[in-house]
């Protein structure tokens, strides 16, 4: 969920096999982020060249143009015409940085030429040439003409690599989805995660270079693009210290002529986090402003680089209020929170109740408060909402059937949803039921996995690994804690307990940990004797543990109940602890820079570095001195960039011929694999159109068979009318032949009765002397 690469996913080919060749020269504390960086970006822009390329089938709407599998609520295609609103720069950004001319590094030779040379401008005035050209910064000679004539891809990417370069990680919330400029922008800009300054802007130059080759002699004479400062023509180069009264550090950029450039860029202010200068050891950094009241067991997340605390316990009391750390300036505040006076129909206007032992979890710029003791306990788990940008609770309606409340419960974050387990209830029993929120439809839904669980613990630590495990570590009972590890597959709904590796963690309970790629960081905690001193990690690929330092004496970090989170300053990330409880309640907050150390070895490399090779990289754990990166683009060259920090002096580096022959295998490998990777792609792209082709046949036989089905249907209900009007015409034949009879039967008395009539008439007019003197109905007659 945050866009960086765990160890199952760098063996993927993303960006190249060998985009990550030069990781192997790098020391341990840059790999992670130089490879979470890189792969990003490069396969955000080769997903921007598959696309254009036919390679990559379009997406539907309502699905992720770079993603077609990964489907984004109300994101509608961008049209064409829509380019030309992709380019105002961002408000107020003009001002927010110092404003220089840009100077030519050789004051010998106009400027012109030297916008024309084929080394080009030295960063980061190349960039922001660049930029003017683009039409971006708000510049006199920005040509806003030229990136209508881009496509709406490169347009985005250009946007997101320029916000990336001047303003740092996207920060700003999600616009809604009606606004298809606005959303496109920020997708763009959010995709491109925690990259380096530095390094978007490099990508940024690339990228405008491959799209339009001719850019520099498109130039104007004189650029007057905003830029920050640059000492030209330095002999020496400042080393970075961890000195805390340090303003700023310079960082190298470039080279020309043998001669460093430094520039002080607004990234690169020496504050707040910026002033932890060593690796994995813990320090306690400045803070000011007016520190919260001592506590532990309280929740901790961080939303827009600000640390929220809430809730707690203090002197057995439990506690509500809100304090904000802000982790540029490490400044504190308090944020009087306000009930939502305006509830919508997802939610419920919420007073913040005193609790402790719940789980705090941000979530869409947004803060969740999950379970929790408290005084009155309800009698399921609720979930509140906190809005930071109109510092309101409220109460998050929920479906399905709630767990039973609780605290000291996990709450992991996995995709959309959160999975909750274990805890301990308001009668102080000790669960290890699992549960699972789903935060688009709020439901509830209770998970009867397989295999042997954990045993029922409370205040243990959770973590997700590839999107797909998570891992409980630890925890106690009411006598017992453990070190035990479980992990669930949450696609088969599995427990299982694997063999861990390394140094075996000694039992805990109340710990905290946070995850940093695919490192799992815990800290702290108690075993009923004393807090635990070490912080140790987990290689969550390998589940090999390692001990990254130990504090000595009562410190705030070797204790229970504290809080956890990540931050990241100039692209690397900063674990921040906060609270506890030892003997004492605690409100220190304590720093920790990680080395980003991995087991992960590069497979392109099958021999040891040579010692020619290694020499160059001196590693020094406290301030990692003269680190160099050897950076492969995609069109094969090798070129060298001294990035952080550098020695005083200025290094001449010479690689001799063995390093060739080196890097001319490294090259050959890459090309090899690349060509695999390239087949493999291929073959992937034809069973895709091979797959399209099926469902779309497959489509036009349901639909056939559905139209033979309503046929069918048709005929059957036209016969079943047809004998209905059978039935009743074999009815009223029957009725008929019933009347044909007694007509023949009145027919037949008819003419009986005619025959009789005639037979006494016959008789009456033979009667002779006899009738004519009786008087006969004759005589009658005929008088």
């Amino acid at each position: 969920p945050n866009g960086k690469l765990t160890e199952a996913s760098v063996d993927a080919p993303v960006g190249g096999a060998s985009s990550f060749a030069h990781l192997v020269h790098l020391p341990s504390s840059k790999r992670t982020r130089e490879r979470e960086n890189l792969a990003g970006a490069e396969k955000h822009v080769t997903d921007l060249r598959s696309r254009r390329a036919g390679r990559v089938r379009r997406a539907r709407p309502g699905q992720h143009a770079l993603h077609p599998a990964t489907p984004i609520k109300g994101s509608p295609p961008l049209p064409r015409s829509s380019v030309s609103a992709l380019f105002p720069p961002p408000p107020g950004f003009v001002n927010s940085v110092s404003i220089s001319p840009l100077v030519s590094p050789h004051p010998a030779l106009p400027h012109r030429t030297m916008a024309r040379a084929s080394s080009g401008l030295a960063y980061p005035d190349r960039f922001y040439a660049a930029a003017a050209y683009v039409g971006f910064g708000g510049s006199p000679n920005s040509s806003t003409g030229v990136i209508s004539k881009f496509s709406n891809d490169v347009a985005l990417l250009l946007y997101g690599l320029y916000q990336q370069a001047t303003v740092g990680p996207c920060n700003v919330p999600k616009p809604r989805a009606w606004n298809a400029v606005e959303h496109g922008k920020w997708t763009s800009w959010d995709g491109l995660g925690n990259m380096a300054s530095t390094e978007a802007m490099r990508l940024f130059v690339k990228l405008l270079e491959e799209e339009d080759p001719a850019w520099y002699s498109r130039v104007p004479e004189t650029v007057t693009e905003p830029i920050v400062d640059v000492e030209m023509n330095k002999p020496k180069l400042n080393s970075v210290t961890a000195d805390v009264n340090s303003n700023r550090e310079p960082v190298t950029v470039s080279e020309e002529n043998g001669n460093m450039s430094e520039t002080q860029d607004k990234d690169v202010i020496s504050e707040g986090l910026g002033t932890i200068g060593i690796y994995d050891q813990w320090v306690a950094p400045s803070v000011s402003g007016q520190r919260p009241k001592p506590r532990y067991e309280h929740g901790a997340a961080v939303v827009r680089e600000k640390m929220y605390i809430f809730g707690g316990n203090h002197n057995g009391r439990y506690l509500c209020d809100l304090q904000v750390l802000d982790l540029k300036n490490l400044t504190w505040s308090k944020m009087e929170a306000k009930t939502d006076m305006e509830p919508s129909d997802s939610s419920t206007a919420a007073v913040p109740v005193p609790c402790a032992g719940h789980s705090l979890v941000s979530w869409e710029n947004k803060i969740l408060s999950v379970a929790g003791h408290s005084k009155d306990p309800s009698e399921t788990v609720t979930v509140k909402e906190f809005d930071p940008l109109t510092f309101t609770w409220s109460n998050l309606k929920n479906y399905g059937k709630a767990p039973v409340a609780r605290g000291g419960q996990s709450v992991t974050l996995v995709g959309t949803s959160l999975v909750m387990f274990g805890g301990e209830d308001a009668k102080r029993s000790l669960l290890n039921d699992l549960h699972i929120l789903d935060l688009e439809t709020m439901t509830w839904d209770e998970i009867d996995a397989v295999g042997v669980p954990p045993s029922p613990r409370s205040a243990h630590a959770a973590a997700v690994h590839a999107e797909r495990y998570l891992l409980i570590f630890g925890g106690g009972s009411h006598a017992t804690c453990f070190n035990d590890l479980h992990v669930l597959d949450l696609q088969s709904m599995e427990w299982s307990r694997p063999k861990q590796q390394g140094v075996v963690p000694t039992p805990r309970a109340g710990h905290a940990g946070v995850t940093v790629g695919e490192n799992w960081f815990i800290v702290g905690g108690g075993d009923n004797k004393h807090g635990v001193s070490e912080t140790l990690v987990l290689n969550m690929s390998t589940l090999v543990w390692s001990v990254v330092t130990t504090v000595q004496g009562r410190v705030p970090v070797a204790s229970e109940g504290l809080s956890l989170v990540v931050s990241s300053y100039m692209g690397e990330d900063i674990i921040v602890s906060f609270g506890g409880y030892n003997g004492r309640y605690s409100n220190e907050v304590y720093a920790l820079k990680p080395s980003h150390k991995s087991s992960l070895q590069s497979k392109i490399l099958e021999r040891p570095v040579p010692d020619s090779v290694t020499g160059l990289l001196p590693i020094t754990k406290a301030t990692r001195d003269g680190e160099l990166e050897f950076r492969t683009d995609q069109d094969g060259k090798i070129r060298e960039i001294v990035v952080d920090n550098v020695d005083s002096e200025p290094m001449n580096i010479k690689i001799d011929e063995t390093d060739e022959r080196f890097l001319t295998t490294l090259k050959a490998q890459k090309e090899e694999l690349e060509a695999a990777l390239l087949k493999e792609q291929l073959q992937t792209h034809q069973l895709k159109q091979e797959l399209a082709e099926a469902e779309t046949q497959n489509s036009d036989l349901t639909k056939e068979l559905q139209s033979v089905r309503g046929q069918l249907a048709a005929e059957q209900s036209r016969c079943f009318k047809l004998e209905v009007d059978i039935a009743e015409l074999r009815q009223k034949l029957q009725t008929m032949e019933a009347l044909q009879k007694e007509v023949e039967l009145l027919q037949r008395q008819k003419a009986a009765s005619e025959q009789a009539a005639l037979n006494a008439k016959q008789r009456q007019s033979s009667g002779g002397v006899w009738g004519w003197l009786s008087g006969s109905p004759l005589d009658k007659s005929i008088s």
